[in-house]
Formats: structure tokens, sequence, C-alpha cells
């Protein structure tokens, strides 16, 4: 591909048009495909008349869009909706191109796919290439299936570390794939050749060394039996450093479950409410609300779906909800249309992997 092109748009266009769902985007964008298709190609006005007009539209279906533009050939243009690596993202850009139409001289692409690096990239006086980038994978006591990769890069110093662990992100981004480099490597650190511990590995060796350790681990769990337990739960409570008080309830039967690595993706769904007149906790009117929320989440992430309910905790005007799954699609669908459909209240999501819930530590139940 060439030269690609990142954009979050900053501007509304010009008679704004009504786009809820993803065939009301692709209907607006077939009126312009001919017109942007000229854009690109000639790179005349790219921003104003490309970027900002596509990223504005987008934005309506889900603000965690972003895009890439370029030309595949003479006659083609390629269109990638990324999520930039935002894990609860993914597969809103993986549906919304499922949906896309088939248009002449356009392509239309979910995620930032593999790419020929052969050339490495350029990046603030940087060149990232596969001759100075190498790694090394670390064992880790206690967590066998934790895939944590150590990179070298030839020429990191203290001065340019930052733009360094950049650059070098971008490159395993574009090398990799972007699901790949979101969901293959679980915890990884980049430094340079004077901190190296281990035996360095080609950077070209990455993609068949994390292929070997997905197949070790699809092996190792396919045949373990799903959680199919009743639920017990154990009430906590502490105190946060600044006095406030902290009450959580957990499912104490799921924390025990041996095969935690075989539900790998961890949510946390936030929930703000106004806890000043009760020590930081919820009043009756947004404890009752508060409950119906993680009652529709709890039954739509059911143990047979893929899906753990692991328990919640209150604290200082937030009540946590966690989760544990097998994959992260579904449960991003069904959270993020929780948070849409219940306004009242201030919520955010966050999803990770954490093979052997490493998070929920702290509660320390035996």
């Amino acid at each position: 591909m060439g030269l690609l092109d990142k954009v979050f748009g900053k501007k509304e266009e010009k008679g704004d048009v009504e786009i809820h769902t993803y065939q009301d985007f692709w209907n607006w964008f077939l009126t312009k495909e001919k017109e942007f298709h000229q854009i690109v190609k000639n790179r005349a006005h790219i921003e104003t008349d490309f970027f900002d007009l596509m990223s504005s539209q987008l934005r309506k279906i889900n603000e965690g869009f972003y895009f890439l533009a370029g030309m595949t050939d003479d006659e083609t243009v390629e269109l990638i909706i990324t999520a930039e690596g935002e894990i609860k993202n993914i597969v809103f850009a993986e549906e919304i191109v499922a949906t896309a139409p088939n248009v002449k001289n356009w392509k239309f692409t979910a995620l930032k796919p593999e790419m020929s690096l052969d050339s490495g990239i350029s990046m603030d006086g940087h060149e990232f290439t596969t001759e100075n980038i190498h790694f090394y994978a670390n064992e880790i006591d206690g967590y066998p299936d934790e895939i944590d990769i150590t990179f070298v890069y030839d020429h990191l110093t203290a001065d340019n570390k930052n733009s360094v662990i950049t650059g070098v992100c971008i490159f395993l981004d574009n090398f990799l794939g972007e699901l790949n480099f979101a969901t293959q490597i679980d915890t990884f650190s980049v430094i340079g050749k004077d901190e190296i511990k281990s035996d360095l590995i080609p950077i070209t060796k990455l993609k068949d060394y994390l292929q070997w350790r997905e197949r070790e681990f699809t092996e190792k769990y396919k045949d373990v039996k799903d959680f199919s337990e009743e639920d017990a739960y154990t009430v906590l409570e502490a105190v946060l450093n600044n006095g406030m008080p902290l009450i959580a309830t957990m499912n104490t039967t799921s924390l025990k479950y041996e095969a935690k690595a075989s539900y790998p993706w961890i949510s946390v769904l936030k929930i703000q409410y106004n806890g000043d007149g009760n020590n930081g906790l919820p009043v009756n009117e947004d404890y009752e609300n508060l409950n119906l929320i993680e009652e529709t989440a709890f039954q739509n992430l059911k143990n047979d779906n893929g899906n753990l309910y692991i328990g919640r905790e209150s604290a200082d005007g937030v009540r946590e909800i966690y989760f544990a799954s097998k994959d992260f699609r579904s449960v991003s669908k069904i959270l993020q249309k929780i948070i849409k459909d219940n306004p009242k209240y201030k919520m955010s999501l966050e999803i990770y992997k954490d093979k052997y819930w490493q998070s929920f530590e702290r509660y320390n139940i035996n």
C-alpha cells in the first residue's frame, strides 16, 4: 500500500446528515465515493474534503473509530477502519466493514493488516527496521502461559526512549497487524542494547513464535471443562486511603476456578454515581438502579456463552462490575449497549487480557 494517512477529525460536515447505523453510514458514503476517490487519488484538499467529512460521520457510529486511506494501485483506494488497538472497539470496526457495499475501485478493510516492512518505517528522525529491532521472550514464575516479550532497539537512549517506544509500537502494529499485536502479546517492554539479559532473536521470527505459543495455549486448554459450578459470594469491606469505605461482593467460586487462563479477557464496567451524602456509597435509588444495570449485564453474559461474573466493587462514587470471558467481542457489544441504554449515569468500559486474573489477587480469597 502507498502512503497511508491517519485521521481523527475535528470538524462537522456542513449540511449534517442523520447517521445512526452502519447502513446509514454506507448510504451516505455512496453519495460521496466518486468524489472521495478522486480526492484521495489526486491528494487534492484531502484533509478538508475527505478526512474531516469521513471522520465526522464515522464518529456518529463510534467515537473509537479511526481510519487510514491510500492507493493500493493506480485505481484502487483502500479504506481501513481501525480501532487503534482498543480491544473494546475491535468488534465494531469488524462489523462496519462486514456491511460495506461492493464499490468499484474501492477496497474496505477492518483493522490494520500485516504489512511488508522490508524498508522499515521512519519516525521522529529514527528508522525502525527488521535489522535494528530484535526480541526475546521472558518466563514468569507461576505464570507459564503469559507471553511477555522484551523488544530491543539498537539505538535506544535515555533521551529518545519515549519516541523509540512509540516507534517500536507502530512498527509492531504494522508488522504483526493490528488484531495480532493487540491480542497475541500479554505484556512487553522496549529496551536498549545495554540492558539485554538473554540471547536476541531476529524480529522476523516473532510471528512464528507467537503462532507457536498460541497453538500451545489452544492445545493445553481445549479439553478443559468450562466453568459450571454454582456461584457462591463473599462480601468484603475495606477503607480507602482517603478514609472512604469500600464494599465488594465477589464470586468466590469463580475466583477459585483453576483454569482461569481459559477465560483471559477481563471486562470492567465503571458506573459513576453521587455518593457525597453516603460516604461514597450509593443511596437507595442509585443502589437499586445500579443493581438493575448489573443484573442486565449478568443475564446477558451467561456462563454457557463463555463468560464468568467475577463480582463488583463500590467506593468513592464509583461502582465497578467485573466479568471474565473467553473472547472479547460479545462482551464488548453487550456492555457498550448497556452504556448506551443508561444515559442517566456516566459509564465507561475497559477490556484487557489477564490470563491469571492478577487484577483480582488483591481480594485474596482462598
